[in-house]
């Protein structure tokens, strides 16, 4: 007997055809770059346009570089259900130790930086074990932790700092990239180093390949997708900003090379959470720990493990932010899980958990530090600045609520 049914002729006849997607925005996931470039375009105008020029580009990121690496693990707590309040607290502590092996010891820079990011391993594996497999909630133990690490700091430095620091750490911190081929000539915005703009020029060729990969991808699988001209645009759109943005600091001292880490790191990091099994995992936790347990997730060694990451990452921006200052300082770190937190939530993780990408967190802390920097130049009092930071997390996480009901409602209809 020859069924009828509509599937079967699909099937029959091949894929089954997909209605051209018309051009819409995903208000919940591009959203927070809608509000980045309404930021930036916002500030470029009070600050005449000093906001975007080479050497003030150049020094957001260095500036903020350790937030940001901060971010990057604290993305997986928060999609993993949990918080790190201690995280400003290790950095301190982390900053102290590899001072002491450094300066007073001697031990060399490379050793040191070892031994220093097994300290934040260590730190972080101590407060994962009372949360993961002790049953502390993480608010707690961070709280505790940020208490005991800073005292220890403060054990360590005393009311003084150390330093100065060795050559390569202030030149991870602070330095950039040599100009090996010398510049080229860009007409009216001068000459630029020709390294940094074949780099740039790949960067860019990587972003539009994935994407392609990914567009195709879901092609195979029947997902609905962009039409061709709109997935061009945003793929351009993309590439244009991270082009512009390398043509700049070409323009003034190159790449510098704490971005260069920083960028390893979220593509590191983007895979993981995307591609690799732990990611997927992490997720799973943060949207239902129930069924994640019942499918047969280990939760408490995945949690175990993100604080353990968390460890690491913190011990990495001490170590770049003593060697940013020349020294390790007993208030150093200072607020800095609180500058972490509110990218990752500024970025659009979720408060329950379960939701949020690398990419964002890395997006939100760049929002804060447009933010520091723009009212910086128009000379607005730090307590200006605290409170549109303020207001602007209060948004984010009222935002994210926002659409979620919004697309609970409906899916209802």
């Amino acid at each position: 007997m020859t069924s009828t049914a509509p599937v079967d002729t699909e099937r029959s006849a091949g894929p089954p055809a997909r209605a051209p997607r018309r051009f819409s925005l995903n208000i919940r996931q591009s959203g927070i770059y809608v509000a980045f470039a309404l930021i930036i375009a916002l500030f470029s105008a009070l600050t005449g346009g000093t906001l975007l020029q080479p050497e003030n580009i150049s020094n957001i990121i260095v500036q903020n570089s350790y937030v940001l690496i901060l971010a990057i693990g604290m993305i997986l707590i928060i999609i993993a259900g949990h918080i790190d309040l201690s995280a400003g607290s290790v950095v301190a502590v982390t900053g102290a130790v590899s001072a002491v092996l450094m300066v007073d010891l001697d031990v060399p820079w490379l050793p040191a930086l070892v031994i220093t990011l097994a300290v934040g391993a260590l730190i972080g594996a101590w407060q994962g074990y009372w949360i993961a497999y002790f049953g502390i909630p993480a608010f707690i133990v961070t709280l505790a932790g940020m208490l005991v690490f800073r005292a220890l700091t403060l054990t360590v430095l005393g009311n003084q700092g150390i330093g100065p620091f060795p050559d390569p750490i202030r030149t991870l911190a602070n330095g950039f990239t040599d100009g090996y081929l010398g510049n080229i000539g860009l007409g009216p915005l001068g000459g630029a180093d020709l390294v940094s703009l074949v780099v740039g020029v790949l960067v860019v060729g990587g972003i539009a390949f994935s994407q392609w990969r990914a567009r195709r991808g879901r092609m195979r699988y029947l997902q609905e997708v962009d039409p061709l001209p709109v997935f061009l645009l945003k793929t351009g759109g993309a590439g244009v900003v991270v082009l512009a943005v390398v043509v700049q600091l070409a323009r003034f001292k190159n790449i510098p090379w704490v971005l260069v880490l920083l960028a390893a790191l979220v593509l590191f990091y983007s895979l993981l959470t995307t591609r690799a099994v732990f990611g997927r995992r992490v997720y799973a936790i943060g949207g239902n720990l129930q069924a994640a347990t019942l499918s047969g997730v280990k939760v408490k060694s995945v949690v175990f493990w993100i604080f353990v990451n968390m460890g690491v990452l913190s011990a990495l921006a001490g170590v770049i932010f003593a060697g940013r200052l020349n020294q390790a300082g007993p208030t150093a770190g200072t607020s800095f899980e609180l500058d972490a937190i509110a990218a990752a939530f500024i970025g659009g993780a979720a408060v329950q958990g379960g939701v949020g990408k690398v990419v964002g967190a890395i997006t939100g802390g760049l929002i804060m530090a447009v933010i520091n920097n723009g009212m910086s130049l128009i000379g607005a009092p730090s307590e200006q600045v605290m409170l549109v930071k303020g207001l602007v997390l209060l948004a984010a996480v009222a935002y994210d609520i926002w659409t979620k009901r919004r697309g609970a409602v409906a899916a209802t209809r």
